[in-house]
């Protein structure tokens, strides 16, 4: 991050007439943007998530790792790719759960239902330009407590059987936790 804030600065010191003479490309406004919003994100995550960029100097790219130490799903490990796209802010970015789990809200291909990451919502919750990768993360881990939603299921098998029977879907969970730790 603070590698990429450097090359920001210098890139713009040797700008002339608008053209960088560096690397003959502007800095994108996603680019700006991301070099202050994940310095914010690192400095307000929740205590049960960790974040890794593969490169310090890519930040559009990242893995959001929650380890949630209450509910269903205390004890597990669950991984997050992050890629934030060109068109950011005016659109949310696109995360898929790399880890397989049963959730109701996260299918077995690692697609996502969170309002926070749809375009528009009919709820009102969706994504909006003052929205910020902070806000991302956040609700991610959400997911795994508050968020929870078993009435709008991504996931609708895993949210029936909770509905019919609690104990039959914390064994579901843990099940899946099992395998993903045996992985590890």
């Amino acid at each position: 991050m603070i590698t990429l804030n450097k090359k920001i600065r210098r890139q713009s010191s040797e700008s002339t007439n608008g053209v960088i003479s560096d690397s003959g490309k502007r800095i994108s406004v996603r680019d700006k943007l991301l070099v202050k919003e994940v310095q914010e994100m690192n400095e307000n995550l929740p205590v049960t998530c960790s974040v890794h960029f593969e490169d310090a100097n890519v930040l559009s790219e990242f893995i959001l790792t929650v380890e949630p130490d209450e509910g269903y799903w205390d004890g597990g490990k669950f991984t997050f790719s992050v890629f934030v796209t060109e068109d950011y802010n005016m659109a949310p970015p696109k995360v898929k759960c790399l880890t397989r789990l049963w959730h109701p809200n996260i299918n077995l291909d690692g697609d996502i239902c969170l309002s926070l990451l749809r375009q528009t919502s009919i709820d009102e919750h969706g994504w909006a330009p003052t929205r910020r990768l902070k806000d991302v993360v956040w609700g991610l881990n959400s997911l795994f407590t508050d968020l929870l939603n078993f009435d709008d299921p991504l996931n609708i098998e895993a949210a029936e059987m909770y509905k019919k029977d609690k104990v039959e879907f914390q064994t579901k969970v843990q099940e899946y936790i099992a395998v993903t730790k045996e992985k590890r």
